[in-house]
């Protein structure tokens, strides 16, 4: 089983958030249907950082990482070769 963390981007105001999740995708489709709270009034949302992980409590470790990042930090990310996005979006 694959785990994977996560970084979308709101439409709206071009705000991240970052996750976790073992299919960013169907991840992806949740919050832009309103099914997350802390998303649900910032949709449409873009999936824009996949980087995969190796195990459900490596991928939380980082999810944590992330979630402290600062807005730089994940910009820089978005172009660093861990990011796996264009394998779930068709290099979208």
């Amino acid at each position: 089983m694959a785990f994977y963390v996560y970084i979308i981007q709101s439409k709206v105001d071009e705000s991240f958030y970052k996750g976790f999740s073992e299919d960013p995708l169907k991840r992806l489709l949740q919050h832009n249907a309103g099914e997350t709270s802390s998303t649900r009034y910032l949709a449409p949302w873009k999936l824009v950082y996949v980087e995969a992980m190796a195990s459900k409590t490596e991928a939380l470790i980082r999810e944590k990482n992330l979630k402290k990042a600062t807005r730089e930090r994940i910009y820089a990310l978005l172009t660093h070769s861990k990011n796996i996005v264009a394998q779930f979006t068709g290099g979208n």
